[in-house]
């Protein structure tokens, strides 16, 4: 499992087109992209939405935001 390394401060994320969904009445629970990557707050593990799956066992593509986060070095693997 992919997860956003301890150290880095999630507002980074910002800078990769991740944004901070607001959904009603709920908090700032985590960063989401318009990719299906989900990233939440207390766990910071990254997580991607079914659709996002599907899409890339079709075309075998890894989404640019998920990759340019791993390339930025933010992202570590961890067992689950």
């Amino acid at each position: 499992m992919l997860k956003i390394k301890d150290n880095v401060d999630l507002k980074e994320l910002e800078k990769f087109g991740m944004s901070t969904p607001m959904y009603g009445a709920c908090k700032d629970v985590g960063y989401e992209n318009i990719d299906g990557i989900w990233i939440l707050k207390k766990d910071r593990y990254i997580r991607i939405t079914e659709s996002e799956k599907a899409r890339c066992s079709i075309d075998n593509r890894l989404s640019d935001c998920l990759y340019d986060l791993i390339k930025a070095d933010l992202v570590e693997k961890v067992d689950e």
